[in-house]
């Protein structure tokens, strides 16, 4: 389909000898983020280490600079992006024309204010830059005519003739985890889509059925290595199952996490005796796992957990409360972090255990001796359930601590945080594709003053900044994959695809919701489920705060 008669005609909107822009661009904008980082080293330095206490009494422009270092990762990747595709004869006008708009766009926000949120602006002058102007050439020429009326109207036509969808433009993925995500794109279509929605407005579990098709899919071992009974699949395959699962619904995308950060935990601190007896039933999905870190005081200090787990003879009992714990009940074991020295108050008394449990049913939620637990009521991510868990006089096995030591389980758990946020990340583009793709289809279809929404400039501006955002942050989250599989610390790479990701995954579901208009606001239409949803990828696996506070740490030590 095609666009106003007019905006056709327009002259290519696309900028001459683009790579070479691009390519120049990224050099300013990491000398720029020097700049910013070696001010702050002065202003945060305490003797020669980095000062928590002045980190945490000057937080926007630690934040600003964790969010201007993002920006610049994602040109960087961006441009990469666009190279390979380039040698694999592969950019055509689309992509393009994302390229483009991408670095119109971020290089002005790097120059004119990055939104941190919707009331949070961080400015150069706020990381010690001052009035800092662009001075390159092609920097300034970006700026002024990457990003244009003309390039967004036309990519949305191109757009509507490839029908939005999660495969549009090339991802630079190798063609068999192209096939991956052609394999769960189709699942997601047939078996989550139609009733994803239903689901949410009754507030139910997600079927077993679904959870049964994903084992027989290789969803719960996608990672795991082989010789434990898993697919031994990269952490890039896992990123694309996660973005087409979540595209369907963030439920089903997520449930899969859980058995993740199980998995990643028993491989990086287990003993060879428990990753011989848990991983093959993880992976085939006979045990189903949940997470259990979060107390109701804790929030993100996870170093003062207050649960203890005392341990008599072969048994430690546990006794404590735990908070927003993640498809709890219907599990069968539970990554559990407790307090095992009663002597400390920070990380260094704590441990993790594989508790086990028996899973719940709707009568009896947690039928286990010395749990009980109820659910938390919440606006989205329906579809695992939350819940508060307490523990009187719960046992747990001591061969089921976690290493077979005390006092390591904060480190095992740091361990697994790496690979929980890429897969976060990856969840909330597939939020932000679906975000798009149900907007697009909404704008399509709606009729006002004799034509489609979409032909309206600011509707389709709309969909077009959300195609090339999502664009974006998939490029991120798949070279923090990529520093994963090669055995790379890729703490801040993925910090950044979480921290970016959430944020494009909530503007383009409330920006897929303003298109919708009144309609959007009412229960029956499914983008009032995605803004639900996209709500809460700004807050689990780290809130954006958070991460952007250990980003900034990072690279400023």
């Amino acid at each position: 389909m095609a666009l106003d008669q007019q905006e056709m005609t327009m002259s290519n909107p696309i900028l001459p000898d683009l790579l070479a822009l691009t390519g120049a661009a990224v050099a300013p904008a990491e000398a720029l983020l020097d700049r910013a980082r070696a001010s702050l080293r002065t202003e945060f330095l305490d003797g020669d280490r980095i000062s928590g206490a002045k980190l945490e009494a000057n937080q926007t422009a630690a934040h600003g600079l964790a969010w201007l270092a993002t920006y610049v990762e994602a040109l960087r990747q961006m441009q990469k992006w666009a190279l390979a595709l380039t040698d694999d004869g592969k950019f055509g006008e689309m992509e393009q024309l994302i390229h483009q708009i991408a670095f119109g766009e971020y290089l002005n926000q790097i120059y004119g204010g990055i939104p941190m949120n919707q009331g949070e602006v961080c400015r150069l002058a706020d990381l010690g830059l001052g009035l800092a102007q662009p001075s390159h050439k092609d920097v300034v020429k970006l700026m002024l005519e990457g990003n244009t009326v003309a390039a967004r109207s036309r990519l949305v036509a191109l757009m509507r003739d490839n029908h939005g969808h999660a495969t549009f433009g090339a991802s630079g993925l190798d063609d068999e985890l192209e096939m991956v995500r052609e394999q769960f794109r189709r699942f997601a279509d047939e078996r989550v889509v139609p009733f994803a929605h239903e689901w949410h407005l009754k507030d139910e579990l997600i079927p077993i059925e679904i959870i049964e098709e994903l084992a027989e899919l290789g969803v719960f071992g996608l990672t795991i290595p082989e010789e434990y009974g898993g697919f031994g699949f990269p952490k890039a395959a896992m990123v694309v199952v996660s973005e087409e699962l979540s595209r369907g619904y963030i439920g089903v995308g997520s449930l899969g996490t859980r058995s993740e950060i199980a998995a990643e935990l028993i491989l990086s601190g287990g003993t060879e005796e428990q990753k011989q007896n848990w991983l093959p039933k993880l992976s085939s999905a006979e045990i189903l796992p949940t997470a259990v870190f979060t107390e109701p005081n804790t929030g993100s200090d996870l170093g003062s957990l207050r649960t203890r787990a005392v341990k008599e003879g072969e048994t430690y009992t546990v006794t404590g409360n735990k908070t927003w714990i993640t498809h709890a009940a219907r599990t069968h074991v539970m990554t559990l972090l407790a307090r095992t020295d009663p002597n400390t108050t920070d990380y260094k008394g704590l441990s993790m255990f594989l508790a086990e449990k028996t899973p719940g049913t709707d009568e009896a939620p947690f039928p286990t001796p010395g749990m009980t637990g109820g659910e938390i009521e919440v606006l989205g991510y329906r579809g695992m359930k939350e819940y508060e868990l307490a523990f009187d006089g719960f046992k747990v096995k001591a061969e089921n601590l976690l290493g077979g030591e005390e006092g390591k389980g904060f480190k095992q758990l740091m361990e697994t945080f790496e690979s929980a946020r890429i897969q976060t990340a990856a969840r909330a583009i597939g939020v932000a594709q679906n975000a798009l793709e149900v907007g697009m289809q909404y704008a399509e279809d709606r009729k006002q003053f004799g034509k489609s929404l979409i032909e309206f400039p600011r509707v389709s501006g709309k969909l077009a900044m959300m195609a090339v955002e999502i664009m974006v942050a998939r490029q991120l989250t798949y070279f923090s994959a990529w520093e994963k599989d090669h055995g790379h610390r890729c703490d801040v790479e993925a910090g950044m695809a979480k921290l970016l990701g959430a944020r494009v995954a909530w503007a383009a579901a409330d920006n897929a919701l303003q298109i919708h208009g009144g309609n959007g606001f009412a229960l029956e239409y499914q983008i009032s489920r995605i803004l639900c949803d996209a709500r809460i990828l700004n807050i689990f696996e780290g809130a954006g705060e958070i991460q952007a506070q250990v980003i900034a740490r990072r690279i400023l030590g």
